[in-house]
C-alpha cells in the first residue's frame, strides 16, 4: 500500500514476512542479539534511550546518530538471508541494520528523520516489525499538522525511500496502555566515504 504522501515514497506491506517466519526470527533476535541501552544526545545532554538497541553491519558501516558514533557488531547469521531477500525486494543494497527492542508501551522513539550524511540524499530505509502492533507516525517537517499514521503489525514491512527523510519526520510514540514487546529492524546503506 502506497501512503501517497507528497514528496515522499512510503510503501506499507502488510504481513510481508509470514507469521511462522516472523515468530522464529523474533525468538532468535530476543535471545541472540547483544542488546544494550544506547546513550543519545537530547536537548543538549546525554540520556539513556527509551528502548534496547543494537547496530549490526559490515565493518565499514560506521554510523553517527544523536552525537554518538556507532561501530557495527558483526551480522547475526539469521539476518543474512533476510538482508538478501530485502535487497532483492527493494532493488537496493543494505550493509547495516539498526535493531530496536521496545519492551512495552513505556519504550518509544521520538520525532526524527534518518537524514545523516552517511545515508546519502535519498536513502532507502527498510523497516521490518516483529511482535506487538504499534502506532507509527509521519509528519511533514515544515508543517507538523500534515500527518499520517499506520499501525505496524507482526511481519509488516515499511519502506521509506526517495525524498522521504528530507521532507518528513517519523516517530513511534509511547503508550499508556499495556503493550507486549516489539522488535524493529531498519535496514539501510551506510556510505563510508560520506561519514568521513
Amino acid at each position: 500500500m502506497d501512503l501517497h504522501l507528497p514528496d515522499a515514497q512510503v510503501h506499507w506491506h502488510r504481513h510481508w514476512l509470514p507469521a511462522t517466519d516472523a515468530d522464529a526470527l523474533q525468538r532468535t533476535l530476543r535471545e541472540d542479539v547483544p542488546w544494550e541501552i544506547h546513550r543519545i544526545r537530547m536537548f543538549g545532554r546525554q540520556v539513556d534511550s527509551p528502548r534496547l538497541s543494537c547496530w549490526m553491519g559490515d565493518p565499514a558501516a560506521r554510523y553517527r546518530y544523536s552525537g554518538t558514533d556507532f561501530v557495527p557488531a558483526p551480522w547475526l547469521p539469521a539476518l543474512l538471508p533476510l538482508r538478501e531477500r530485502l535487497a532483492t525486494f527493494c532493488n537496493a543494497p543494505f550493509n547495516s541494520v539498526l535493531l530496536n527492542r521496545y519492551r512495552d508501551g513505556d519504550d518509544g522513539m521520538g520525532w526524527h528523520s534518518d537524514n545523516e550524511p552517511e545515508l546519502g540524499p535519498t536513502p532507502m530505509i527498510a523497516s521490518l516489525s516483529l511482535g506487538a502492533e504499534r502506532r507509527f507516525l509521519l509528519r511533514r517537517r515544515e508543517d507538523h499538522a500534515r500527518k499520517a499514521e499506520v499501525t505496524l503489525g507482526h511481519g509488516d514491512l515499511l519502506l521509506m525511500g526517495g525524498q522521504t527523510q528530507r521532507h518528513y519526520q517519523h516517530a513511534l510514540p509511547k503508550s499508556a496502555r499495556p503493550l507486549a514487546e516489539r522488535i524493529n529492524l531498519t535496514f539501510r546503506w551506510i556510505d563510508a566515504a560520506g561519514s568521513a
